[in-house]
């Protein structure tokens, strides 16, 4: 499956546009920031109003969802009221005017991992991990008035900053440590007196902070008024990550299993030379790629006859599935499957693959009926997801469809 085959999303479009980048390659290097001539994409990716109507509708719970005041976090039974059924079933949910009275006071409102929850984030969210073969999720801030937001502080991963309403007040640092890790030698607590760049950032303006940069954002002294942005994270395979794969590798040899006694287990050389030898078995490239295909399918309607004919279908699979032909036969490796076609599957797979939202009856008069029956297979095997109208709506206006 080519690039030009997989679909291409207006939020990605935008990034690349306002950083000036072709692709995800300088993902992770510098610090950049511009801004997208896309206003548009910003009312059709989220609003404050969509924001708390959301909240509204889900039950949520500390620390997805919580609520900061003077730079202090807002105790959870200030916002949380538990909603009791007559059967006494107790559900937590956010009191909304409780919520609507600190907002008006001033306060950030902050919701982790929103992808779990939206149907427009979760294919964001896909987008983004097709492009950088990484996996990635949205958090979602909202501040009002003169409220603060975190203090200095650096992030274990990738950020890429979108602005979507209002203006927030940003200071970006260079790093103190190269490449922090979340689980690391040094604490990496002293932030850099580097300053890459302070300013405003508006609707329409896109920042990068790669790993280990110092960066906080206020809206002290701006007054009354909002800001609305999303962080997509995106956190990038590390050398220590391949090695934690050797080590799940390495139980495969029963040198490696064998205890380490004082007396009469493996000797060091015997153990040395194992690793060597599957260290050189086992690239970094190797992990990459097993890594992109061992991914469970996400998770997705199932579908079921008894509630009609499946009409619809879209390509759920975290990253892009690999699909090629060999000899007569066509071989998909996704989400930890490896399925085998006919060869004259291979234009009905690259349309249903192709991450775009299908309509079967418009696809069947452009690569033949049997489309049909494979969309059933790659549903069943997790690959794709029925296209019910919620997921519907995650692409309408972001993501062309594959079949006109």
């Amino acid at each position: 499956m080519t690039q030009e085959d997989a679909f291409q999303h207006r939020l990605i479009s935008s990034i690349e546009t306002a950083l000036g980048w072709n692709g995800a390659e300088r993902l992770g290097g510098s610090f950049s920031r511009g801004r997208t001539a896309d206003l548009e994409v910003l009312s059709r990716l989220l609003t404050p109003n969509r924001l708390l109507d959301l909240v509204m509708r889900r039950s949520l719970n500390r620390p997805q969802f919580r609520v900061f005041q003077k730079g202090v976090e807002v105790h959870p039974a200030v916002y949380f009221t538990d909603s009791v059924s007559p059967r006494g079933q107790s559900i937590s949910m956010v009191n909304m005017d409780s919520l609507g009275a600190l907002l008006a006071d001033g306060a950030t409102v902050i919701l982790d991992q929103a992808n779990a929850f939206d149907p427009t984030m979760e294919v964001a969210c896909r987008a983004l991990q097709w492009w950088a073969r990484e996996r990635v999720q949205v958090n979602v801030y909202l501040t009002t008035n003169e409220a603060s937001g975190f203090p200095l502080h650096w992030d274990d991963h990738e950020v890429v900053i979108l602005q979507l309403a209002g203006e927030k007040e940003w200071e970006v640092r260079g790093t103190s440590r190269t490449a922090p890790m979340y689980r690391d030698a040094d604490p990496n607590a002293t932030p850099s007196d580097d300053v890459l760049w302070s300013g405003v950032m508006r609707p329409g303006d896109v920042m990068h902070i790669p790993r280990g940069h110092w960066h906080q954002a206020t809206r002290n002294g701006s007054g009354s008024g909002s800001s609305l942005h999303v962080t997509f994270g995106i956190t990038k395979r590390t050398g220590a990550s391949w090695l934690a794969w050797l080590g799940d590798w390495c139980r495969t040899e029963e040198v490696f299993r064998l205890d380490l006694d004082r007396a009469g287990g493996p000797g060091t050389e015997q153990l040395v030379a194992a690793a060597r030898r599957l260290v050189e078995e086992q690239s970094p490239a190797d992990f990459l790629a097993s890594y992109e295909q061992a991914v469970a399918p996400a998770r997705q309607v199932p579908f079921l006859e008894i509630f009609g004919p499946l009409d619809a279908v879209v390509c759920t699979t975290h990253f892009r599935p690999r699909v090629r032909q060999i000899g007569a036969t066509v071989e998909v490796l996704a989400s930890g499957r490896r399925l085998t076609f006919a060869g004259k599957a291979l234009p009905s797979l690259t349309l249903l693959l192709s991450g775009r939202p299908v309509v079967l009856s418009s696809a069947a008069a452009v690569v033949g009926a049997e489309v049909s029956e494979l969309a059933e297979i790659l549903v069943k095997e997790g690959l794709c997801a029925p296209l019910t109208a919620e997921l519907s709506s995650g692409y309408t206006g972001l993501v062309t469809s594959a079949a006109p």
